[in-house]
């Protein structure tokens, strides 16, 4: 009975596995994701980074600047995140090993990595993350 389950599973990990013209329109599109965020950052470097008090009347309008300028850093911040996860991808891309899940060790549906290319976990093991951050979160 457990040769039967392991067959199931080969055969749908070989039924699974991407193809070039798959794992090309990843690269692309983990790309124009890297590119997008490098952009806004860029922006935010040239165009929100400056906060001059003689610019602003008063101490309302130089508080709400700043809480502003702490958003969009904030933003920035995550974004780098993202960045991280977007070069950790492109990096299993050249590597072969894109759309395998980092805990099972099970394909990544091509669904899934359609919806979010830089994921590093299957559906499964992304649900039971999240249920354990929710159960201590």
């Amino acid at each position: 009975m457990a040769t039967k389950a392991s067959e199931k599973a080969s055969t749908t990990n070989s039924e699974a596995k991407l193809t070039k013209a798959q794992l090309k329109k990843f690269k692309e599109l983990l790309d124009e994701k890297r590119m997008e965020i490098i952009r806004k950052a860029q922006q935010t470097l040239d165009e929100e980074m400056t906060l001059d008090a003689n610019d602003l009347p008063d101490e309302m309008d130089l508080a709400s600047s700043e809480y502003l300028q702490s958003f969009t850093f904030r933003l920035r911040g995550r974004e780098k995140v993202f960045l991280d996860k977007i070069q950790k991808a492109l990096e299993k891309l050249e590597a072969g090993t894109f759309g395998v899940c980092d805990d099972c060790g099970e394909r990544i549906s091509a669904k899934r990595l359609e919806a979010r290319p830089e994921t590093t976990l299957c559906i499964r093991c992304k649900e039971d993350q999240e249920r354990v951050e929710k159960d201590f979160g």
